[in-house]
């Protein structure tokens, strides 16, 4: 039997890579990719590259732009007592404000886990990421505001100082001269003449109340009655008639008393006794051993009244401004935290709880090192924004300690646009803060480009 063996064709063997077809087909995909490219290129060229490189070459001149400096305005730089007020106040920014953002957005990340309502409180705290840096700056400053009535920060702490020590009533009021009453160091007035009980009531007059400012409980003055043997009497009131007349020194019937303030009995330098004064300004001493008195109306009743605390002043202006931040910027932390945290693999948690592990000890031993990168990214995320912090500093610092708050934004301006025209300088600055934030910019680069692989 005769078999034939058929012999089949092999295929065509395919063309090279590296051939003329592979080679133009390469170039193609380049010259596609670049067309696709090069916009973006342009732009990054021309709103970066350029003015980074044109802000190098400026900084070597002078304020004109016409005479070559060479490293002046850097030496400058470190020789301007504001522009090293500016670099202290920045790193300032840069320890106190990631370092606080990133811990409360862990612990809100990880305490809105076990709120019922979770994703209504997330959309609560991330909220004012919406509002713009100058709207917020706005709210700001009128919340740190020194005036009680428009601030309602100092509104607050004037509420809770007046609930535990209360204020003066009178704290423009003041004696007539060559009345009877002397002004000592402390504020206080003193009777110039002594009284003795059972004598004549005293009669303390004083001026510079409006008749609108008095207690609603005022009423009108009443001469004293006749005091006992051991006694001392007399009233305070204002030393004022409503449309004119009336005598100084003597308690006339349309002028008011002072209810509530305090007089005391002196001898010798020591207070012996206290009281009060009634709703017609009358006062009474009794149970005196005879001899004479001094009366005495303590400081404490012209005290002017508990103005707050001045959030804008020269020490408090930049933590004030960096909790403005903080309002802001929390909810970024603690989404992006968040994120981070229900990735974690439950099955650690659940054996750490199985082996008796408290909620701390879970969250300290187990939850932060696995959250670690993802700490890290948010804190240096914080960092290169913070270095760049200029609308909050400008809107809420006021003009008065702008320069105990400014920090290198602020001050790159204020030196190349706000007044100083040394745009040689301002350049200088610019380039300095460039190379503060490089180094956080590649460090949060490389973290990527790990956790991608």
């Amino acid at each position: 039997m005769t078999a034939t063996l058929v012999k089949e064709a092999s295929p065509p063997a395919p063309a090279h890579p590296d051939g003329a077809g592979g080679r133009r087909l390469r170039r193609r995909g380049r010259l596609i990719a670049l067309l696709f490219v090069f916009p973006a290129l342009l732009l990054l060229g021309a709103l970066v590259v350029y003015p980074v490189l044109f802000s190098v070459g400026r900084s070597f001149f002078d304020a004109s732009g016409n005479e070559f400096v060479g490293g002046e305005n850097y030496a400058e730089m470190f020789r301007d007592p504001t522009t090293l007020k500016a670099v202290r106040n920045t790193a300032i920014w840069v320890v106190v404000a990631p370092t606080l953002l990133t811990g409360l957005g862990l612990i809100l990340a990880v305490l809105v886990e076990k709120v019922r309502w979770a994703t209504a409180f997330k959309l609560l705290l991330f909220m004012p990421m919406a509002v713009s840096f100058l709207a917020a700056g706005i709210i700001f400053r009128l919340a740190y505001d020194d005036d009680p009535d428009k601030g309602v920060l100092n509104a607050a702490v004037v509420s809770v100082h007046d609930a535990f020590e209360g204020s003066s009533s009178y704290p423009a009021a003041r004696a007539r001269e060559g009345e009877g009453l002397v002004k000592e160091a402390d504020g206080s007035y003193v009777t110039g003449a002594e009284v003795s009980p059972g004598g004549t009531a005293a009669v303390l007059g004083l001026v510079g109340v409006a008749p609108k400012d008095l207690p609603g409980g005022a009423e009108p003055a009443a001469a004293a009655g006749e005091a006992g043997s051991d006694e001392v009497r007399g009233v305070v009131y204002l030393d004022f008639t409503p449309g004119g007349g009336g005598k100084p020194g003597v308690v006339d019937p349309e002028e008011s008393g002072l209810p509530g303030v305090t007089v005391e009995a002196v001898r010798d330098g020591e207070k012996v006794a206290s009281t009060t004064t009634a709703a017609d300004g009358s006062f009474r001493f009794a149970g005196l051993d005879g001899g004479a008195y001094a009366l005495k109306l303590p400081s404490s009743n012209f005290a002017a009244p508990y103005d707050g605390i001045s959030w804008l002043g020269p020490a408090l202006v930049t933590p004030a401004i960096i909790g403005a931040y903080l309002w802001i910027w929390t909810g970024f932390a603690m989404v992006l935290i968040g994120a981070g945290l229900s990735a974690l693999p439950r099955d650690a948690l659940e054996a750490a709880r199985m082996d008796g592990a408290n909620e701390w000890q879970i969250f300290r031993r187990i939850t932060v090192p696995l959250l670690a990168p993802v700490l890290t990214v948010v804190f240096v995320t914080l960092v290169i924004n913070v270095m760049k912090v200029f609308d909050l500093v400008y809107i809420i610092a006021p003009g008065p300690v702008q320069e105990d708050a400014t920090v290198l934004a602020t001050q790159m301006w204020l030196v190349s646009f706000g007044g100083g025209n040394n745009q040689g300088l301002g350049s200088a600055l610019g380039v300095l803060l460039l190379l503060l934030v490089i180094p956080a910019m590649v460090f949060n680069v490389r973290r990527f480009r790990r956790s991608q692989r």
